[in-house]
C-alpha cells in the first residue's frame, strides 16, 4: 500500500508519461491485460486511455487491473487511469519514505 505522499509524486510522474496502453471497443482482452503486466514490470508506472469505443468505466477497470495484477491504482481523470507496481528487475522509480 502506497502512502498520500507517495501517490502525489506517481502523480507528477505521470503527468509527462504518455499513454502506453490504449483499451478499445473490445474490452479488457488478455492482450490488453499482458500489455498493461509487461508495462509495469519494464516501466513500473503505467497510463492507460480508454478510446471512444470502450463502454467502460476507467475507475472500475483500473480497479479491477490493481487487484488482478497486484498494482497500485494512483489516479483516474477522465478516460485515463495511472497504474504502479514496483518492478523486481527494472526498478527505475524511488519513491518518497513512508
Amino acid at each position: 500500500m502506497i502512502t498520500s505522499k507517495q501517490r502525489s509524486f506517481l502523480r507528477g510522474l505521470a503527468q509527462t508519461t504518455d499513454t502506453t496502453v490504449y483499451i478499445g471497443k473490445y474490452g479488457l482482452t488478455e492482450n490488453v491485460v499482458r500489455e498493461i503486466d509487461i508495462g509495469l514490470e519494464h516501466r513500473e508506472l503505467v497510463k492507460v486511455k480508454l478510446q471512444e469505443g470502450a463502454e467502460l468505466d476507467p475507475k472500475e477497470v483500473a480497479g479491477q487491473m490493481a487487484e488482478k495484477l497486484g498494482a497500485e491504482f494512483v489516479q483516474a481523470i477522465g478516460r485515463k487511469f495511472v497504474l504502479y507496481r514496483e518492478s523486481k528487475d527494472y526498478k527505475q522509480i524511488e519513491l518518497p519514505r513512508k
